[in-house]
């Protein structure tokens, strides 16, 4: 029996260990969404996968779905954007947007506008930014916008097809703490 490989582009969110050598990891996908997808033997010092398979980084996976879940197959490396930080606050900021993602996201569903988004932010969140806390609050609400747990009407307009790069371009319309509020709003109505 064979089964269906589907390549795409994936960012990793997290992992955890399984069995001996094996490890689970958390991927956002461009096509599937959030899903989890084991690694066998990649705990192991000669696989070839281990150094493309860190937390944090956007690869392009080759992923299998078999009887017992997703696999992965090859990997190919890409930026990994807690290690091409420029400082700790901008790893803080790629922690900040991956542990968001892991909470709001759920299920096999493709969300490819808001994985753009994602890589984009990332891009943004590991340079020397000026408005830092503003952008790191911009960049939670527009998730939980593309997620559909913000109401439409208390953003701007253009703030929800805005790229990662002109967020800062909205400081006069959206407050810190409009933007707190809104976040705050989201987090009690989603239950997560």
């Amino acid at each position: 029996m064979s089964y269906q490989t589907y390549i795409t582009e994936a960012i990793v969110c997290g992992s955890f260990l399984h069995n001996t050598a094996d490890k689970v990891f958390v991927l956002f996908t461009r096509e599937a969404g959030m899903l989890y997808a084991t690694a066998r033997s990649v705990r192991e010092e000669r696989s070839k996968q281990r150094p493309a398979l860190q937390e944090f980084s956007q690869i392009r996976v080759s992923l299998v779905k078999g009887k017992q879940g997703w696999r992965i197959g090859s990997v190919v490396p890409g930026p990994n954007y807690f290690a091409t930080a420029k400082s700790r606050e901008a790893r803080g900021s790629v922690v900040m947007l991956m542990k968001t993602l892991r909470r709001f996201v759920h299920g096999e569903e493709a969300h490819s506008l808001l994985f753009d988004f994602c890589v984009g932010a990332s891009r943004l969140l590991i340079s020397e930014c000026q408005k830092r806390s503003f952008l790191e609050l911009a960049v939670q609400l527009r998730i939980l916008d593309e997620l559909g747990y913000v109401d439409s009407k208390d953003i701007p307009k253009n703030f929800k097809v805005a790229p990662a790069s002109t967020l800062a371009e909205y400081e006069s319309e959206l407050s810190a703490e409009k933007m707190k509020k809104l976040i705050d709003n989201a987090v009690a109505n989603s239950h997560l």
